[in-house]
């Protein structure tokens, strides 16, 4: 099938759903929203759309995943928020989210301002800047031009430098991100990656987790109060799978 052949198919396929949608046949509308996710297209709309309709069904797991998965595509969409804070509403767990350090909130201020893609094109820039300042410095001749281009050339270099550590600490927080959705009505927690050890929390259908480690069929999660345990991977759906 050509690009152009799928784009008009998926194209056909997203009004067929918005028609069932208005009709009530949600289950009719998801068929034909994953019928384009098969073919290979994703946007935060398809999600956002999905996500409704698993809410219209009272399935509390799905909405919220393809709603997460909608707002990783379109970060801070008011409407997208909104939906899911009535399908978060839904959920049966409740945990508090560990107090931030004042390390944590600076990172949160400062380094998250951007991602690691952005900082690294400000410390690409910020470098750029550098070396046309040290030629300058280089070709002025007046000794107030060359104090002032040395110390735009430092200030350069200095910024790009530090662009390029928020750059790598970014990108490490981002490898560590790796969010998952429950996907069962109830899940056991375990103390360890095996059957027989012991139960240490219990979870329920879109609850939030971080995947920290895999092992196997085996998944350790944390959850937003720090918690920590093992799962089978069978569980739980992750986020960031596109």
């Amino acid at each position: 099938m050509t690009p152009l052949s799928a784009g008009a198919q998926n194209e056909t396929l997203f009004k067929k759903a918005t028609e069932v949608y208005n009709e009530g046949d949600y289950n009719k509308a998801i068929e034909h929203y994953l019928k384009i996710l098969e073919n290979g297209k994703h946007s935060a709309e398809l999600y956002f759309n999905l996500g409704n309709c698993y809410y219209k069904l009272d399935q509390t797991g799905p909405s919220i995943y393809y709603y997460e998965k909608a707002l990783l595509l379109k970060p801070d969409d008011p409407e997208i928020l909104n939906n899911l804070g009535y399908a978060q509403n839904a959920r049966l767990d409740a945990f508090d989210t560990m107090p931030k350090t004042a390390m944590e909130k600076f990172y949160d201020g400062t380094v998250a301002l951007f991602s690691f893609e952005g900082w690294a094109q400000i410390a690409v820039l910020l470098i750029a800047l550098f070396a046309l300042m040290y030629l300058a410095y280089y070709f002025f001749h007046e000794a107030r031009q060359k104090r002032i281009a040395f110390a735009l050339s430092m200030f350069c270099l200095i910024s790009g430098v530090f662009a390029l550590v928020f750059s790598y600490l970014q990108f490490e927080r981002f490898k560590a991100d790796n969010p998952a959705i429950i996907y069962e009505r109830e899940v056991r927690v375990l103390s360890e990656p095996n059957k027989r050890s012991q139960e240490v929390f219990t979870l329920h259908e879109g609850t939030k987790v971080n995947v920290i480690e895999a092992l196997d069929e085996w998944n350790k999660i944390k959850i937003s109060d720090g918690q920590t345990g093992w799962l089978t991977s069978e569980n739980l759906k992750l986020l960031k799978d596109f």
